[in-house]
């Protein structure tokens, strides 16, 4: 059950009633606070802490129970996890307006030119991924401090000359709102408030090089030691893995996390799970995923990919393999894939070049070879400097293929 900031006055009658009559009602203290005098017959029940691994029992013993939550329940909200735990059949969502909507109608911002993205629980650099020159985004936010700090986060990635709007209490009559450049906004605002943010860059030169999602950012998006998959070979395989929103990613030998991080970056939802046998670098890509604003994305399994299990990895929509090529590896991943699943794999080496060969005789696909020039200077001159040539097998798992 939706209930929006102005409470008890904003529900219609079908909504009181079910408030009303119900045997048990189930929210956090301020919700229960705002109906407890309109349903004196019901029990109350706060949400258990932490919330997730109770939420099982909590179903079983209260199967009739009607939910309180803020604004629209499917936004982020705790109808999402009761879905997946119980499924659809079994919950019937009464939504209200949802505050993110009542902030785009103070902005004049239309729901199709407008991103909502939710820091609420999160890392507040998830919102790094969305940001782009011209973009709107309505930010959910944990706190009052959360504005100042979106703000700052901002401006250190080159983001200071956005229009930050806060915007607390909406639809009540404690309702307000503080908009500032976001490298001018401090000091904090009231709770239950979020940020609507026109995005602009500082130098646009600076951010044009990284904005957007399109692969192929150059080498320094990210921390590396040198061992990552160079722009235009990236670009190149994210064009052949074909990243979709909700699509999942295996990483084998994952280096430094560039293709894998390109991949989230490159579509909605997207995640990836990295197997990487350096420990070091396993950690590196962990911190350059929450640099990136990825954490929750980015799974890091530490060990070879000879002797890791794949079988007990989550399954891939896709499989890019960028080290430690040989037909055992290729073979393994092969058979992990799904119909419709892409295989990418890249090799430098004579022995890598023969492991692709063989797959391709019995899986066919596009054999590449990619080589790239660069002009350097020679003198007074300019040369072209060839980088190491790289061989690309990119195929698509069928239904009528054999598994291996």
């Amino acid at each position: 059950m939706g209930i929006g900031d102005d409470g008890w006055s904003g529900l219609d009658e079908a909504r009181r009633a079910l408030i009303s009559g119900a045997a048990t009602l189930v929210g956090g203290g301020r919700h229960l606070d705002l109906v407890a005098p309109h349903a004196p017959e019901a029990q109350l029940v706060p949400w258990p802490s932490p919330l997730r691994p109770a939420l099982p029992a909590l179903v079983e013993a209260h199967p009739d129970a009607v939910v309180l939550a803020s604004g629209d329940p499917l936004r982020s909200g705790i109808a999402t996890t009761l879905v997946e735990l119980v499924g659809a059949d079994r919950v019937r969502v009464h939504p209200a307006i949802g505050s993110d909507a009542l902030a785009r109608a103070r902005q004049g911002w239309s729901a199709e030119e407008t991103v909502v993205v939710t820091t609420v629980g999160r890392d507040i650099r998830a919102v790094l991924p969305h940001l782009a020159p011209g973009a709107r985004l309505v930010v959910l936010l944990s706190g009052g401090g959360d504005p100042a700090r979106l703000g700052a986060l901002l401006t250190e990635h080159g983001w200071g000359a956005s229009m930050l709007t806060a915007r607390w209490h909406l639809g009540s009559p404690d309702e307000g709102a503080r908009s500032e450049r976001a490298d001018g906004f401090a000091g904090a605002t009231p709770d239950l408030v979020l940020a609507c943010l026109d995005v602009r860059a500082d130098d646009p030169a600076a951010t044009a090089a990284t904005a957007g999602a399109v692969p192929g950012r150059p080498e320094d998006f990210i921390d590396h030691d040198g061992q990552l998959t160079k722009r235009d070979m990236r670009a190149s395989g994210l064009a052949r893995l074909r990243p979709t929103p909700g699509a999942h990613l295996w990483d084998l030998g994952a280096g430094n996390g560039s293709v894998a991080l390109e991949w989230c970056l490159a579509a909605d939802r997207a995640t990836v799970t990295c197997v990487e046998r350096d420990a070091t670098r396993a950690q590196r890509i962990r911190d350059n995923a929450a640099a990136l604003g990825l954490a929750g994305r980015v799974d890091v399994v530490v060990g070879d990919t000879g002797s890791t299990d794949l079988a007990m990895l989550p399954t891939p929509d896709a499989i890019f393999v960028g080290g430690g090529l040989d037909p055992d590896l290729l073979d393994r991943a092969w058979s992990s894939l799904r119909p419709g699943g892409r295989l990418v794999a890249h090799a430098v080496t004579l022995e890598g070049d023969a492991a692709l060969i063989g797959r391709h005789a019995r899986t066919g696909g596009e054999l590449t070879r990619l080589s790239v020039e660069r002009a350097v200077p020679l003198g007074r001159f300019l040369s072209w400097t060839p980088a190491r040539t790289v061989t690309q097998l990119a195929a698509i798992r069928t239904d009528s293929e054999d598994p291996t």
